[in-house]
């Protein structure tokens, strides 16, 4: 299906590695223009050579997100170099495991930056520009907010708050057109997986333990299967679609687990 994303460029937060980067290559292959937003230098330069031999040139832009003007200064680069903006991905996050018996106010207060802060930020700094394209945001979020998971609290409430957010802005765009979803994860296995997974000395027991779980072919979700879902969500074809949280889960999260026994 042709989605319509030929030269839209889309801003894609944590572009570099995991679901990100699954998110950038299938927008290269709707032949959109993915703009990599990362703080990884040494990564994604890396990553600009391997497009660079299938003869891709990728743009991005260095920001620490917890920073409120390098988010503005990632926006002004964009539109610098591209002159317009038709969509933004607010991926970039970290379970970073702030819980409420193991974890104080100042880590609890830096998960809200890492993990929610920036998706308002880059939203905010981006609105003039996606009111110009009636352009589209997806917000990546996970399950912990309708599951929990212990210990991870920060994460927990980030994620209730990009819920929140998706809905509440769908609200206040609709005069502009502009359409907001959220594309809601629960197991894929990306490098942050992995190395949760490898925390465990039974890791393969515990890892089989969850697949055996994912109602739908007892496996994990591929990144690129919610890639391929946010580049929808982001076209035309999902033109009357907005406020929406859509689980890109394998039934994990709402069908019943017993499935998979």
């Amino acid at each position: 299906m042709d989605l319509n994303l030929k030269d839209k460029v889309v801003i894609v937060t944590g572009g570099s590695k995991g679901i990100g980067l699954g998110i950038v290559e299938s927008l290269i292959k709707e032949e959109a223009i993915p703009v990599v937003v990362t703080r990884n230098k040494a990564s994604v330069e890396e990553l600009i050579e391997t497009f660079k031999k299938q003869g891709v040139d990728l743009f991005y832009t260095l920001a620490e997100l917890t920073n409120p003007e390098q988010c503005k200064n990632a926006i002004q680069e964009t539109i610098d170099k591209f002159g317009r903006i038709d969509g933004l991905v607010n991926n970039a996050g970290v379970n970073d495991g702030v819980g409420l018996e193991h974890g104080d106010y100042e880590g609890f207060m830096t998960s809200l930056q890492r993990n929610l802060v920036h998706y308002y930020l880059m939203a905010h700094y981006a609105l003039p520009e996606l009111k110009k394209s009636k352009g589209a945001i997806v917000n990546i979020g996970s399950k912990t907010a309708d599951t929990g998971q212990g210990g991870t609290s920060g994460y927990a409430a980030s994620n209730g708050g990009r819920n929140a957010l998706t809905r509440e802005w769908a609200v206040e765009l609709l005069p502009y057109g502009i359409r907001v979803n959220a594309l809601i994860v629960a197991e894929c296995y990306t490098p942050l997986y992995e190395k949760w997974i490898n925390t465990f000395p039974n890791k393969e027991e515990k890892l089989a333990a969850i697949t055996k779980n994912i109602p739908l072919e007892n496996r994990m979700t591929s990144a690129e299967e919610i890639a391929d879902t946010v580049a929808f969500l982001l076209s035309s074809k999902s033109s009357h679609t907005t406020g929406q949280l859509i689980y890109v889960d394998g039934g994990y999260t709402h069908l019943d687990r017993a499935l998979g026994n």
